[in-house]
């Protein structure tokens, strides 16, 4: 996904090493979601390729609508979103915009930076790209980022280690048990601060969902989780049980 123009076509050409997609220099090329099935390694992936998303202010044309809710259609069926950012351009507003409907959705997000061979040597551009990735995408602070050219090849093919690493991760079952011996570790770390006349306890734990995964924890007063408790135990959750890159539902 992402903003007209910026070579998400381009890209999947890459990938699958042929001109499967028409690619031009004007934006609004692509007007329907495309599926593309690539097989790597033994392993079976499906990219749809789909049409760039403007600011709903410049949206006017009724086929252009119609493209935006086909894009935004297609994250109810994808894993990972590959958000795509032109790093001639740095990271906009509707970079970011296009990043949260994506991860309101749970899905699994991977910050995929193009046309990096026009960037890398020229550190003023290098130095504005980081700033605004840091002011725009920190709700994604978690979120991988790969440096990549559509056009020249590089660093694509490490799109797909983040690939299957989030994939792993939106769809890991851990056992109860392990569970309930991470929440042990992090209350007996950090025990919740003691509010009023009660005193918040943790009875266990369970895992509720993937995709993307959601844990339940079973307490004598829910009123007594402060906003800041809860906060550090979503982190240390994240940490323990090794889902560093993706959100918790």
């Amino acid at each position: 996904m992402g903003r007209p123009n910026v070579g998400k076509s381009s890209l999947i050409n890459r990938i699958v090493g042929a001109e499967r997609l028409l690619v031009s220099e004007l934006p609004g090329t692509t007007r329907d979601s495309v599926d593309i099935h690539f097989t790597l390694r033994g392993r079976n992936y499906v990219f749809i390729d789909t049409a760039g998303i403007r600011r709903k202010g410049r949206v006017k044309d009724k086929i252009e609508k119609f493209s935006v809710i086909k894009a935004l259609q297609s994250l109810d069926r994808c894993h990972v979103a590959v958000v795509l950012i032109d790093a001639s351009e740095g990271v906009t507003d509707q970079d970011a915009h296009i990043c949260g409907y994506a991860f309101e959705r749970g899905r699994g997000v991977i910050l995929a930076v193009n046309k990096w061979d026009l960037v890398k040597k020229d550190p003023e551009k290098k130095k504005r790209l980081a700033d605004t990735m840091d002011r725009q995408m920190s709700f994604l602070s978690f979120a991988p980022q790969v440096y990549i050219s559509a056009l020249t090849g590089e660093k694509v093919k490490a799109l797909f280690e983040k690939i299957n690493l989030l994939h792993g991760q939106l769809c890991r079952r851990i056992d109860t048990n392990v569970v309930n011996k991470a929440l042990a570790d992090m209350v007996q770390k950090n025990p919740p601060p003691k509010m009023g006349p009660g005193r918040l306890r943790f009875f266990y734990a369970t895992q509720t969902d993937v995709m993307p995964p959601g844990f339940a924890l079973f307490v004598n007063r829910p009123d007594l989780v402060h906003f800041s408790y809860e906060r550090y135990l979503l982190n240390q959750f994240r940490e323990k049980l090794d889902l560093t890159e993706v959100r918790l539902g």
